[in-house]
């Protein structure tokens, strides 16, 4: 699992001053005298406001996170939410985009795959989009050249489910379920398949992910092996925007 990054943290004074600052200001009529603002007044009401609300810190930080991941979301969208190949499941006219950034030997990517058939079980109106982030081994590089060769072949979802079923992930069970998948590993463009990591490495540094699994639905960048009401709060805040 992966944590919030931390490039949000030192703009979140500046945005948590301008949130609570614009509060504050409604008070300003009666803390001003005809000398102008009683600065020291002012700073004790937003001080005070900050003890009395400290709920208004997490939800200022998820603000500015949504703000700066939604500008980098916007920029980087077809590297994000077009597929490569069969790599995508679900409505292919969906209102709502999920990518999974995932790496085959990530426990916590496989711990979420009941969580994530359940949401396609559960919603109908969505489009799931997977792209490999290969980050924890050697092996993850194979089994994500092999994944991105069987959605060039149009066999992603039948070589996906193989190997999670084989066990843990090796070279004999990267093999074992290409072969099962009907993939023909010699076959595929090796060349493009490194090119199509490449991106999705880039476009998650970009984003500020630094493991896996990671989401992207709309503006929202998240991270980890989140419960799904946390993936539906977030598709629903999509549908909305």
């Amino acid at each position: 699992m992966i944590r919030t990054s931390s490039r949000y943290t030192l703009p979140l004074v500046a945005l948590l001053g301008a949130v609570i600052g614009a509060g504050a200001m409604l008070g300003v009529d009666r803390l001003a005298s005809p000398r102008g603002p009683d600065q020291a007044r002012i700073e004790r009401v937003v001080h005070d406001y900050v003890l009395a609300h400290p709920e208004i810190i997490p939800e200022a930080m998820q603000r500015l996170q949504d703000s700066e991941s939604g500008k980098t979301v916007a920029a980087n969208s077809a590297a994000i939410t077009t597929p490569f190949g069969s790599a995508w499941a679900g409505n292919a006219k969906g209102d709502v985009t999920v990518v999974e950034y995932y790496d085959y030997n990530c426990g916590y990517c496989r711990a979420s795959l009941p969580m994530v058939a359940s949401l396609l079980q559960r919603d109908h109106n969505i489009r799931l989009v997977y792209r490999d982030l290969p980050i924890l081994s050697d092996e993850s590089r194979v089994a994500a050249r092999a994944s991105l060769a069987a959605a060039a072949q149009g066999k992603f979802q039948a070589f996906h489910d193989a190997l999670y079923a084989a066990g843990p992930l090796s070279d004999a069970t990267i093999a074992a379920a290409a072969s099962g998948a009907g993939v023909d590993l010699k076959a595929a463009d090796t060349k493009r398949l490194d090119a199509e990591i490449a991106r999705n490495l880039d476009t998650a540094a970009k984003l500020g992910m630094s493991g896996t699994p990671s989401w992207v639905i709309g503006n929202r960048v998240l991270s980890g092996a989140l419960p799904i009401e946390e993936l539906e709060k977030a598709i629903a805040a999509a549908r909305a925007s």
